[in-house]
């Protein structure tokens, strides 16, 4: 028994230095794509890097500052809302990219790009974009609207990168207040649907859904996990292996896309000799899911 706890714990600690490691490399993408190419061309983004670049612009305040102060008030709610779990991978995140922001402006000095503002606004953008989408994927977050979007996500059945699209879109519009360029601002707006769309690309976090069938002897324990650690509803059903006559119970369970890989590590903590099908399902509708529409 100990040696099963002591192989379930190592696990987790793999999967938990993974995560972590996937954090600190989607934090450096969003640096590179912020630093390099969006910072130094004065294309405006999205999130509190957008206030932070807005607040540099006005006042020459490092960007690194604003960008933990603000952070640190959102955590706090976050705190509240998505579990200290999240937080820390958060917390994690922030400090990464708080670090390697200042790092990459003192190395790579101006952009490597000049003169070419839309190739410097693809660029930082798909970085920025692919950098957020790692570290969702992680369980992670950068911060800041990334932190509201994970709130609404938790609740409401809406992509990341839709709801990150709209809370961006005001903070780039205001940029204007400071750059007084309506055509840096457009370009702001190019980042943004980039960055989103790359985001949604990355996480896979489209509305889709996924059904289970999943045989195992450990029917009740996974199950309770599954009840328990995401909130889904699990059927059990009788049945009857045809070769060797044995009864069986099997698990339906349906989920959403992005939640499959916590249902396979959390079967495979369980009982890794589980019998499991995963199958892709046109729409699931009811209560955790799409409202039932009919014209």
């Amino acid at each position: 028994m100990s040696s099963i706890l002591t192989f379930t714990n190592r696990q987790q600690l793999l999967r938990e230095t993974r995560d972590y490691l996937f954090i600190a490399l989607g934090m450096i993408m969003y640096a590179v794509g912020w630093t390099i190419f969006l910072l130094p061309n004065n294309l405006p983004s999205g999130a509190v890097p957008g206030i932070a670049s807005v607040v540099y612009w006005a006042t020459g305040f490092p960007v690194q500052y604003t960008y933990l102060l603000i952070n640190f008030a959102l955590l706090l709610l976050a705190l509240k809302i998505l579990g200290l779990k999240f937080c820390l991978k958060t917390i994690f995140a922030v400090g990464v990219l708080t670090f390697a922001t200042p790092v990459f402006q003192h190395f790579v000095k101006g952009s490597l790009i000049n003169d070419q503002p839309f190739m410097a606004c693809v660029l930082g953008a798909s970085f920025c974009g692919g950098g957020i989408g790692v570290a969702f994927s992680a369980n992670g977050s950068t911060g800041g609207t990334d932190i509201i979007a994970a709130i609404i996500n938790k609740y409401r059945d809406i992509t990341l990168g839709r709801v990150i699209l709209i809370c961006d879109v005001i903070i780039i519009s205001s940029s204007y207040l400071v750059l007084h360029d309506w055509e840096k601002v457009v370009y702001g707006y190019v980042v943004l649907f980039i960055s989103s769309f790359v985001l949604d690309q990355v996480v896979n976090s489209a509305r889709q859904s996924v059904q289970f069938f999943i045989i195992s002897q450990k029917y009740e324990e996974i199950g309770q996990r599954i009840n328990k650690d995401l909130h889904r509803g699990v059927t059990f059903i009788d049945g009857v292996g045809c070769y060797t006559h044995n009864n069986v119970k099997m698990m339906f369970v349906l989920a959403k896309k992005r939640e499959s890989n916590t249902i396979f590590r959390l079967i495979k903590d369980i009982d890794p000799n589980a019998f499991v099908s995963q199958s892709a399902v046109i729409g699931v509708f009811g209560e955790g899911f799409d409202k039932i529409k009919v014209k």
